[in-house]
């Protein structure tokens, strides 16, 4: 089978989907979030479909096959607005499961605390979503996960690349990352941030995203509306800047302690990001 003709794929999804199959890119979070007694009747692992990996330029700005692993996200030669996705990519897991894993099945698995999100989100990034009966759409990464485990992909429909729009020129980024342990771990919190600095080191654009402190990663557009014109030194925010979150008291860690947690990250993000 190949990607070359969208529509053949789409149809061969379409019959997946009526036997009852599953569709994994990568599949290392499928037996883990497998619930007893409920399996499709088979997976259809799409990774070596020809044309669904790997990164490519675009006249708009870049483009990430779906089954582009996270290893070929580390090695790719991006430029600095990248860093925060590459930071990610380096904590999914250990290095066998970002040789395995992909940026699409990372999407659509739609965990709280997936990796990739936030600094996804900072990147202004895009869903292509291929169907037989409506060919290709395009949707903001931020209207794709609707909720835990939810996105908006259709039955019929599968998510087909990953679309970033041309960063900002001069735009640096960064990923943190707190968990119990350095591999293998969910997220007890997680902050991307992309900014710009003018000639006096003072930011001129921000974009801030939290993971695993609501039902979907989020971006804080108040805070990053506060931080237009600060110097680093002068960074600050207040409560009020982190309404977007949710976070929840489990086994990893309280609500508060999250909080606590999110305002350091982004300060190191920042700090980071500027370095």
């Amino acid at each position: 089978m190949s990607y070359h003709n969208p529509t053949d794929l789409a149809s061969a999804l379409e019959t997946l989907t009526r036997q009852g199959g599953k569709i994994v890119a990568g599949g290392t979070d499928v037996y883990p979030s497998a619930r007893q007694g409920q399996h499709p009747a088979f997976f259809l692992d799409v990774t070596r479909i020809a044309g669904l990996s790997g990164i490519s330029r675009t006249e708009a700005g870049y483009r990430f096959g779906a089954a582009t692993t996270w290893t070929e996200i580390l090695n790719a030669d991006l430029p600095q607005a990248f860093d925060g996705l590459k930071s990610a990519a380096a904590e999914v897991g250990s290095i066998q499961i970002q040789n395995a894993g992909t940026i699409a099945g990372n999407l659509c698995n739609a965990s709280p605390a997936a990796d990739g999100v936030p600094p996804l989100l900072t990147l202004d990034a895009q869903v292509e979503l291929t169907s037989a009966a409506n060919g290709v759409r395009i949707l903001p990464l931020s209207q794709f996960i609707t909720g835990v485990r939810q996105t908006a992909l259709a039955p019929e429909e599968l998510l087909t690349a990953i679309l970033v729009p041309e960063p900002p020129q001069n735009a640096t980024s960064a990923f943190e990352k707190l968990g119990s342990r350095r591999y293998l771990v969910i997220s007890i919190t997680m902050t991307a941030c992309l900014i710009c600095l003018d000639t006096n080191n003072r930011i001129i654009e921000a974009r801030v995203a939290v993971g695993a402190c609501s039902p979907v990663a989020r971006r804080l557009p108040a805070l990053e509306q506060a931080l237009i014109g600060k110097t680093l030194q002068e960074v600050a925010f207040e409560a009020d800047h982190l309404a977007p979150l949710s976070p929840i008291d489990d086994v990893r860690g309280s609500a508060d302690y999250r909080l606590d947690v999110v305002a350091e990250q982004i300060r190191r993000a920042i700090q980071k990001a500027a370095a």
